[in-house]
């Protein structure tokens, strides 16, 4: 499994249309999407999934008025209930050596909600698997896991939480170390990095895209709050000390940087999961969220030091957190081979 930072030939996208997800708010999250395709679609190209010719010529609209190279975006029909394309979408693999891109579909119980008839959608129509590399390598696994959970250098490491994937409402069925032994085998990785815990509220169970991502094969972004009185205080402060820890596969020591927490919340006073890691790095550009919160700035400057041949582009997440998760998990890379 590459890491992020290395070329891609596309990003997939799931278009938003549910209001259960963002209620009262699809409208403004269209507009996001727009946005975020407009700023993608010229360095990779954008394969998009639709639910019908209906939403198909739509959408097609949106981008023409917004100036897309049309021949860029791929249009996809296809039957699905949620934008989160990372975490029921495909986790790519390459064989460098052959030349080979593959993929790895994992099971999706929706974060434990696999009986929420809301999910079924997703859950039962596995078309889009299909058109996925069709001409590549696919391994299917039987072991609950989104890609939104797990983080790796590219090299052999993988950084994710014990909250996540040790949660009963995963696989238990599975030992620590069985699910240990599925990511070094369908992964290709030899070092597991387990953080304990990740944001208050996060419906997800402690993705750790939104607490800690590799930037570099041997160094970490992390979520950090300053703020002693803050719920996510000792959570994310506890995190730093095992990242700072930690070796990676080569027995390297990491260099850790920490990235300010927004402050967020949502209508009715709840303290919204939101930091700045949920973020894409895309191959010229990378999309972070904002928050129109006052370390929105500095989250945007520290981005830019790390990838300074990169444009960093800032998204108004605002709408977006009400679905549960931000641009991150709204996207999901295909490797170039």
């Amino acid at each position: 499994m590459p890491a992020e930072w290395e070329e891609h030939s596309a990003v997939w996208l799931a278009w938003p249309y549910d209001d259960t997800t963002f209620p009262e708010r699809v409208e403004k999250v269209e507009q996001r999407f727009i946005e975020i395709i407009s700023a993608i679609h010229t360095s990779e190209n954008v394969e998009l999934l639709v639910l019908d010719n209906t939403m198909k010529e739509k959408v097609v609209r949106m981008l023409g008025n917004a100036d897309i190279d049309l021949a860029r975006v791929n249009l996809h029909i296809i039957n699905f209930q949620d934008v989160w394309i990372r975490d029921y979408g495909p986790f790519f693999l390459v064989n460098r050596k052959d030349k080979i891109l593959g993929w790895v579909k994992f099971d999706y119980n929706a974060y434990g909600k696999a009986e929420d008839p809301y999910f079924t959608p997703v859950l039962k129509d596995r078309n889009v698997f299909n058109i996925l590399t069709p001409e590549g390598k696919k391994f299917k696994v039987d072991m609950v896991l989104e890609n939104g959970s797990v983080d790796v250098n590219g090299r052999g490491t993988l950084i994710t939480t014990e909250q996540c994937l040790l949660n009963v409402n995963r696989n238990p069925h599975l030992s620590k170390k069985q699910i240990e032994k599925n990511l070094e085998n369908y992964l290709g990785v030899s070092k597991i990095i387990w953080l304990k815990q990740g944001l208050i509220n996060d419906h997800t169970d402690g993705h750790v895209d939104e607490i800690a991502r590799f930037v570099a094969a041997n160094k970490i972004v992390c979520a950090y709050e300053e703020d002693s009185a803050d719920e996510n205080f000792e959570i994310l402060k506890t995190n730093y000390e095992i990242l700072k820890d930690a070796t990676d596969q080569d027995s390297t020591s990491f260099e850790v940087i920490k990235l300010p927490i927004p402050h967020v919340k949502f209508d009715d006073g709840t303290k919204a999961p939101v930091s700045y890691t949920n973020c894409y790095i895309g191959n010229k550009v990378i999309l972070t969220q904002t928050f129109k919160d006052k370390n929105d700035s500095k989250a945007l400057e520290i981005w830019q030091s790390l990838f300074p041949d990169k444009s960093v582009i800032g998204i108004d997440c605002t709408d977006i957190i009400y679905g549960g998760g931000a641009i991150h998990c709204m996207t999901q890379q295909q490797p170039a081979i």
